[in-house]
């Protein structure tokens, strides 16, 4: 149970965190739910419900205390799709039950929804309410949630292949001459109107991208943390952005001391 003195605590390292520059944009790969659940002889669905209230708790901090542009959580991955379909459908039931229930409550706070990933590839009541938070969306700006859903890197990454050789083949692009390049490229990948990740925080102890931003983590600094998702705090993001402002980005140059 968290106390006053917790609070406290917390607001002061909060306080700290900004004396120092913050992370533009941060991303999640949430793992851990079903261990959480079988740990305490629970269905993996329970995990599954408590993961997101995790993550409805982190998108509110980083919103409200941190002021931090940018969040991208990893939801769903191409390769969900082949566990049980009982926990599939359940899992599209919950997203689209959260989207109906907290869209108000994200449009409040300046949220503004992205979905990374193929929608035209989710259930129709899933991609109905995302459709509808997206456009409701669209206008704020002061917290950009991406939503990484029916996503993996190298579908991304080949996704964006094939536009540039349709493109090419429409005389909208040209190959040669040094016309693509990396920002050319990038215009072409879900992230395109996003900073690359400062962080990457990855829970339960797993420490792999799992087919997560692939072109985007380059020069990302990872943070991996044993706690399983459920039970990830403010007081880990805050401890893992601790970390990562005592590092010293190189982004490959020679820093002089």
């Amino acid at each position: 149970m968290k106390t006053d003195t917790d609070a406290k605590e917390l607001a002061a390292r909060v306080m700290r965190l900004k004396e120092r520059p913050l992370p533009q944009h941060i991303a999640i790969i949430m793992d851990g739910n079903g261990r959480w659940a079988r740990r305490r002889g629970w269905e993996r669905t329970a995990g599954h419900r408590a993961g997101l209230e995790a993550a409805r708790r982190i998108v509110e901090f980083v919103g409200r205390e941190l002021g931090i542009k940018y969040l991208t959580l990893f939801a769903f991955s191409t390769e969900n799709w082949r566990r049980p379909k009982e926990e599939v459908d359940f899992l599209m039931d919950l997203l689209a039950d959260f989207m109906r229930r907290h869209l108000d409550e994200l449009l409040e706070n300046g949220v503004r929804l992205r979905v990374l990933g193929e929608l035209n590839g989710l259930p129709a009541r899933v991609r109905r309410e995302l459709e509808r938070a997206l456009a409701l969306s669209r206008e704020n700006d002061k917290l950009h949630l991406s939503l990484a859903i029916n996503y993996g890197g190298r579908q991304e990454i080949l996704r964006a292949v094939r536009q540039i050789l349709r493109d090419y083949k429409a005389g909208l692009l040209e190959l040669d001459g040094g016309q693509l390049d990396e920002l050319t490229f990038r215009r072409y990948l879900y992230t395109a109107e996003l900073p690359d990740p400062d962080l990457l925080i990855r829970t339960s102890g797993e420490e792999r991208l799992s087919n997560f931003l692939l072109w985007q983590t380059a020069y990302t600094e990872f943070w991996v943390t044993e706690t399983l998702w459920p039970d990830f705090s403010p007081q880990d993001l805050v401890q893992a952005i601790e970390d990562y402002q005592r590092r010293q980005r190189k982004f490959g140059r020679i820093v002089q001391q």
